[in-house]
This record gives structure tokens, sequence and C-alpha cells, in this order.
């Protein structure tokens, strides 16, 4: 077996790479895929919606549905997951002060048979696939109207005293310090605890209006009024005093872990607010669940926004063009991923617009046109169900090629440096790539995982067309490159990039002509 060895890269080539990707666009016109593009899908797990698909499995058959969910939803294009592991007063996780989920092991407290972790599991699973794990907390259900069982150690039991209910529901009152200091440490103690690469919220904070209910807050109210007088602001002080006391807390713990909220959609109408977005007579996040969702990201408390635009295109008093627009405007340098609504796709209601093929294609589209950063999609389910085969135009067409996820540089904006010694074999299974992992670069981050590029030798050398990238690894320092043939001559480059997605410098290039029993270095 014959190697080919390369030196490092010089920065005059990275240089090189950066100016014929800009004169290739100039001389073509041509609009390439996305480099960068955040591709999330939300998996819940709150009466048995999307995982674990019954809550009297065996563990290694949970097992097995999560292994095929995370395979399929790879293949779909994805490069994150958004899993529910706090869906009601419980945990899907060994190290919490919360009992276990009835919708995992069928009654609320009881512990897996054989004992084992699923939050591990998932996070190394994911991981292993190159996706992003970010743990979904539920922040202020207690017990669920579907919950058929409540442990003695559910926090309502314990701390009846925290509680209020509204329409079937359990919540936190949000007012008392105590409450807000629990659902910190809850935060915390995932981070501390488990490798996952953000924390992320939904849209739970004040109850959605129920007809006939009434939010009982009135004594914490006056207990802990702080000099406001109007209970709505003093409800939305208490919301702005968990997110910001919980960004705090992160940040502490550790500084390159992602926080983020998925409010919904509408912050404001604009015939209630100026500032508000041109929608008319809707719900909206500020007014009727008490949670200032532009304030968190302009004040910087999260690191992105991924507000549930879960309207079509044609819908009159919230078109989502007009949300996608606003949100636009109002993310203030943060990431903006946009939920998008996969599960009324095919659904037949009064907006007949989704039942148009190319609706959720058509609004990748304008998020993109938009410079969004990205889609989350809920729910996992309902991307499995491939209803009027939105999917297919996914992974064959949108997501038909790979894309890192966008960096933050707000919390690392230091690359990885570049892989070492970059070698070529032939092998009976194809051309095998390795190389030896770089050092550490000066914010002390290795390489996170590696991007294997390949061109043809009269092509010029972009590291900026994800049409070129071959693979990435996830594991190791090697790649076999498996579509390689016989007479083809090849340029590869490889680069490393860290956790939080800077890519280095590459390696390459690395020019080889394949042949039959051996390699030329040309």
């Amino acid at each position: 077996m014959k190697k080919i060895k390369i030196v490092a890269l010089s920065f005059a080539i990275v240089m090189f790479l950066m100016e014929s990707c800009i004169a290739q666009s100039a001389e073509t016109d041509e609009i390439l895929p996305p480099k960068r593009e955040f591709r999330a899908v939300w998996i819940a797990t709150v009466d048995n919606i999307d995982w674990p698909s019954s809550k009297n499995l065996l563990p290694e058959e949970q097992q097995q549905e999560f292994s095929n969910l995370l395979d399929f939803h790879k293949k779909v294009g994805m490069n994150a997951v958004f899993v529910q592991v706090r869906a009601a007063g419980d945990a899907f996780y060994a190290k919490s002060p919360e009992p276990w989920s009835e919708w995992l092991t069928g009654r609320q407290g009881r512990r897996p048979e054989p004992m084992w972790d699923p939050l591990d599991f998932m996070i190394v699973e994911a991981h292993r696939r190159g996706l992003e794990f970010h743990a979904w907390l539920n922040l202020n259900r207690l017990v669920h109207k579907s919950s058929t069982s409540v442990s003695s150690e559910n926090i309502s039991k314990i701390h009846p005293e925290w509680i209020l209910t509204y329409d079937g529901y359990k919540l936190f009152d949000f007012g008392l310090p105590e409450v807000r200091q629990f659902i910190t440490d809850m935060t915390v103690n995932v981070a501390r605890n488990y490798d996952v690469d953000g924390i992320h919220f939904d849209d739970y904070f004040y109850p959605y209006a129920s007809p006939g209910q009434v939010i009982q807050d009135e004594a914490t109210f006056r207990k802990y009024a702080d000099g406001h007088t109007n209970k709505a602001d003093w409800r939305r002080h208490n919301v702005d005093l968990l997110v910001k006391q919980i960004h705090d807390a992160l940040a502490a713990v550790k500084p390159k872990l992602k926080f983020g909220i998925s409010p919904f959609g509408v912050w404001r109408n604009k015939d209630r607010e100026a500032e508000g977005s041109k929608t008319f007579g809707a719900l909206a996040s500020y007014d009727d669940l008490f949670a200032d969702s532009r304030k968190w990201v302009k004040e910087g408390w999260v690191d992105y926004i991924a507000p549930q635009v879960y309207f079509s295109s044609g819908f009159n008093r919230v078109p989502y063009r007009n949300l996608v627009d606003w949100w636009t405007e109002n993310s203030f340098e943060r990431h903006l991923y946009i939920g998008i609504g996969a599960y009324r796709v095919g659904y037949k209601d009064r907006d007949t617009h989704w039942s148009n093929p190319v609706e959720v294609p058509n609004q990748i589209r304008y998020l993109r046109d938009s410079e969004t950063d990205g889609a989350i999609f809920f729910s996992s389910r309902s991307l499995r169900g491939n209803s009027l085969g939105f999917v297919d135009s996914l992974r064959r067409d949108f997501f038909r090629y790979p894309a890192l996820v966008p960096t933050m540089p707000w919390k690392d904006r230091t690359p990885p440096l570049a892989p070492k010694s970059l070698k070529a074999t032939l092998l009976s299974k194809g051309l095998e790539l390795t190389w030896d992992r770089p050092d550490e670069a000066s914010d002390g981050d290795r390489a996170w995982y590696y991007v294997i590029y390949r061109f043809s030798a009269e092509e010029k050398a972009t590291a900026h067309d994800p049409r070129r990238i071959l693979g990435m690894c996830h594991e190791g320092e090697k790649f076999i490159d498996q579509t390689a043939e016989s007479g083809s001559r090849y340029v590869y480059y490889v680069t490393a990039v860290d956790r939080l997605h800077n890519e280095s410098r590459p390696i390459g290039p690395l020019r080889v002509e394949v042949h039959d029993q051996k390699l030329v270095r040309f």
C-alpha cells in the first residue's frame, strides 16, 4: 500500500481558497447552497408524542427507537436535535432532583429496569452522528393534563405553596424567588452533569388563556410586587428575572454552552405596539403569555431565538413572511432559527394553504432569502410522516448538501489549529485519508470533528462550496472515500472544526491520481 504525505498548509493557500470562491461566484453568478445553516428538529416526549412511542417499552427497545430516529433525521440532512428531557415535573435523565417520567417507565417515579440513563445515551448517539444535542426543558409544568400518575417526589407534592392550578395543569408560580431558584438549579444541574450542546426552553411561561380560568397569583403579587402596580408588567418582570438568572448561571458553569428559547411566534401585534410585527389581532407572547421575547434577545440573555412561526404564507392575520421579516429585524446579532410547523402540513383546517405541497419549501426559500440562521421543525413525528412529500424536498433539494452549524463569535471566535500530516492509502474498499490530530488552539480547544473536501483536478478549490464536502469525520482521524474512481484525479483538503463550529485552516492540497493498484501524486 502506497502512502502519500503532505505538510501543513500556508496561510497564503487559505487566502487563495477565499479569493477563488469569490471569483468563481462572480464569474458564474451561481447561487451556492448554504455552507452554514442550522437544521434541527424537536423530539417531544410529553404524552409520547415523538419518543418513546409507548411508555411501556423495554430500555433496549427505547434505545433502538431513538437510534432509528437519529438515523432518519441525519439522512434528511439535520445537524441538531432538541430532545425534551423535562416534560412535566419529571425527568428523562438519572441525575435529576425530579422523578422519572411516566412517559419513559409507565409510572412517574418508577426507575427504568434495567437501570440506564437515557440522556447520557442520547447525547453519545447524537454526537456519533454529528448532531448537536440540545436538552429541551419545559420550565412551567409540574402536572400535565394527560398525566396518569403523579409521584410523591413531584415538586407539586413537596412544595404545594409553589404551585398554580390552571385548566387541569399544575404550574410553577414564577413570582416566587424560591421557584425561580429551583428552576435555575434544575437547569444548571443538566448543564453541569451532561455533555449537552445547549439548553432550550419552549413557549410555556405563564399559561395560554383558557375560558373561565384565572391565574391565582394575587397573594404572590401582593407579597413580591417589588414596586409594580400592574400585574401584567410584574409577571413579565418575573419571567425576565428567570431568563436572565438562568443565562448568568449557565455562563458561569459552561461559558460556551448555548442557551435559547422558542417563544410563540408573535411578540406584539402592530395594532397594539408600533414596534410590533405586521400581524393583527393575534395572540402575542408579550401581552398574553407575559413573555417579553424581544427583550431577551436585545439584552443578550439568549444565544438564539427560535420563534414558532407556525403560520402559512397566506394566513392574513399572521402571514409567515411578515413574522420572518420582523424577527430578522429584531434578532440583534443573535442567531435566528425559524420554528416551522411541520405538523400542519396536509392538515385539513380552515387554512387551506397547508394543503399546498410547496408551502414548506417556499417557507424555507424565504427564510434563506431573509438571511436567517436556519430552522427547527416541529416535530419528529411529522417529519417521519412526510405529509405531501415535503421531507423528500428537504432530503433531495434543500438539505441535499451538508451544512455546518453557524458559529457564535460572541461565545468563541478562535478557530482550532489545522490537522497535520495528511496521507492517502488505497484500500480494497476505497481511498483512505488519514491525518494527525492538531494541537490545542490558543483557547485550549481541540478538533471536535473534521470536514473533508474533494475537488477534481481542474476545479478551483474553495472552502465555501458545500457541494465539495465529501464528508465529515466525527470519530478518529481517518475517512474512506468510497466513491473514488480508477483513472480519476482528485484534490483533497481536510479542516478541523471545534465545538462551536469554528473551522481551521485546511491541510492540503493532497493531489492524487487513482489507479487500480496504486495512487500517483501529481
